[in-house]
């Protein structure tokens, strides 16, 4: 390996492999919760806009194999990207993402993330498990689980605007 290598591994920060699993019951019908992650519209309001932050781009294709590019910024803080792929939809049940977010050219985590909704009596039980690689001093499954609940309570103030 040469010197440049060397230094470069002994710099990078040390992967932390984790899962974790956030369950959420909306009163709406599973229908007008999967409605939620098919309307980009929608989408971009309850995902990614935020009083304390700037959209830069939002880019969103929900069909398998489509994409997602979200850009934005808090203040004083870095340019945060998502970039997603949809591996799976099944309308009204299931979505499986995979995605990478960066803060600025620094990668902060790789994750799969399944997100399952099942009838709960006229409601939706939605379950959001996620499989990631987060990096030490970067991100953290702490913070990740945080920011997901912190996102599905945004959803649930969307379902009933």
């Amino acid at each position: 390996m040469t010197d440049v290598m060397t230094e470069l591994a002994t710099e990078a920060p040390g992967a932390i492999h984790s899962t974790f699993r956030v369950s959420r019951t909306y009163p709406q019908a599973p229908e007008r919760v999967f409605k939620a992650f098919e309307d980009t519209e929608l989408v971009r309001r309850w995902r990614v806009e935020d009083d304390n932050c700037d959209v830069l781009e939002f880019a969103y294709d929900f069909r398998v194999g489509g994409t997602e590019v979200s850009r934005f910024v808090f203040p004083g803080g870095p340019e945060i990207r998502l970039d997603a792929q949809f591996q799976d939809i099944v309308a009204n049940e299931r979505i499986i993402f995979t995605y990478r977010m960066m803060a600025g050219p620094v990668l902060l985590s790789v994750s799969l993330s399944t997100i399952e909704l099942k009838r709960s009596g006229r409601g939706t039980e939605l379950t959001f498990s996620e499989q990631g690689v987060y990096f030490e001093g970067v991100d953290g499954p702490k913070n990740r689980e945080d920011g997901t609940r912190f996102i599905l309570e945004k959803l649930a103030k969307a379902l009933v605007d």
